[in-house]
Formats: C-alpha cells, sequence, structure tokens
C-alpha cells in the first residue's frame, strides 16, 4: 500500500483533516490536522485514525501506525 492509498483512505473518513502520509513497507507515518479532534484525549484521536484503516491493519497490509494528531489551532502553535 502506497502513501497516496493511504492518504486517500484517511481523507474519505476524515474529509476535513489535512492528512500527510509516509509509508516505509508495512509500516505508516502519519499527521493529520483538523478539528474533528478538538476536546477529545489522546487515545480518542487515535481510535478515529485506526477506525479509518480498520480493514488494511486487521488485513497486515499495514503492520504500523505512527500518528500525530492536531486541531489546526494546535498546528498553527507548532508551524
Amino acid at each position: 500500500m502506497n502513501a497516496q492509498d493511504v492518504k486517500d483512505l484517511l481523507e474519505k473518513q476524515l474529509p476535513d483533516c489535512e492528512i500527510r502520509v509516509e509509508v516505509d513497507g508495512s509500516h505508516v507515518n502519519i499527521i493529520a490536522v483538523g478539528n474533528v479532534f478538538e476536546d477529545k484525549r489522546t487515545v480518542q484521536r487515535q481510535q478515529v485514525v485506526y477506525a479509518a484503516l480498520q480493514e488494511q491493519i486487521a488485513s497486515g497490509v499495514i503492520h504500523a501506525v505512527n500518528m500525530k494528531t492536531f486541531t489546526k489551532e494546535e498546528w498553527q502553535q507548532i508551524a
């Protein structure tokens, strides 16, 4: 699975998010920025992203996911 495939899946489930993806084999690095993460704890944010990739993780196509999630306001403070 390439980076664009993962990005497309995430954008379909998280339409108002800016998504950046890097893929190294079956390992995926994700940065997701969007207000969908407002008022959510870290684990809840991760669950949102994992839900979009559930099928690929279950099948083993994606083995490991490293993610950073931000609200738009949080992203502006670090960007």
